[in-house]
């Protein structure tokens, strides 16, 4: 899928939404919990897919030397306006990224899977340029939200009028534990994976109350609707960290 401009306003303005602050900010804390044993001073990060730099910012505030890639103009124009000179920004292909071998530390790959054509190739890409690590972010098959998304589809075709007005979500790809573990393991072989999800309740339960809050946030399993997995591509991985469940929601990106 090729993002326009009037696309990512409308991306965007879903990020203001009381519902999608809510969100973003309980992925981005598990991303936290998720790289929290990773080094940040002088670590060069890549963000493939970076679309229009919330995640992007984000990891610049943890203090990774930030660098984007993604295919669509508009995307890199937004992420521009946000980063400013904090990042160098690339328009590019996923499956065949313009860095050498290992020129960054770290690779994330956040919600791309869904849309690329050879998901695999993306992976082996980023295995490729990373040197210590790469996370990988993916919308949950086997979720709550993922039902609720294939009732709007279902209902959409079937209106009256025969118009769908279903969003772009329920065309894409989703994803599941094991396949996102299999396609892994073929990009990078046999390697240390830690795991963890967010959002486990359907839509309507993203709410920043009690016990929303404790019901959508970080699940050391993959039954949340936004699930992640750390890769380390060294031999001594860093510490894995614990879990906190009373640990305050990170903010969303400014």
């Amino acid at each position: 899928m090729r993002w326009e401009a009037a696309d990512v306003r409308r991306y965007l303005a879903w990020f203001e939404t009381p519902r999608g602050r809510f969100a973003v900010s309980q992925e981005m804390r598990l991303l936290d919990y998720l790289v929290s044993g990773w080094p940040r001073r002088n670590q060069k990060l890549l963000e493939v897919g970076c679309g229009p730099g919330v995640f992007l910012e984000r990891f610049w505030h943890l203090g990774f030397d930030i660098s984007g890639l993604d295919i669509s103009p508009a995307m890199i124009d937004a992420a521009r306006t946000r980063l400013g000179k904090h990042t160098d920004l690339h328009v590019g292909n996923a499956e065949h990224l313009p860095f050498g071998d290992n020129d960054f530390d770290f690779v994330l790959v956040i919600t791309l899977l869904e849309l690329a054509d050879d998901p695999e190739a993306v992976l082996r890409e980023a295995v490729r340029v990373a040197r210590k690590g790469i996370l990988v972010a993916y919308l949950n098959r086997y979720s709550l939200y993922h039902l609720e998304v294939l009732r709007k589809k279902r209902f959409a075709k079937n209106k009256p009028d025969g118009k769908s007005s279903h969003t772009t979500l329920g065309d894409v790809r989703w994803l599941d534990s094991c396949t996102v573990r299999s396609m892994l393991y073929n990009a990078a072989g046999s390697r240390t994976m830690q795991r963890g999800s967010c959002l486990f309740g359907p839509p309507a339960t993203w709410r920043s109350a009690f016990p929303w809050t404790r019901l959508n946030g970080i699940l050391p399993n993959s039954l949340g609707s936004f699930a992640a997995v750390r890769l380390d591509l060294l031999d001594d991985p860093p510490l894995t960290p614990l879990l906190s469940f009373s640990a305050k929601s990170a903010g969303p990106a400014a």
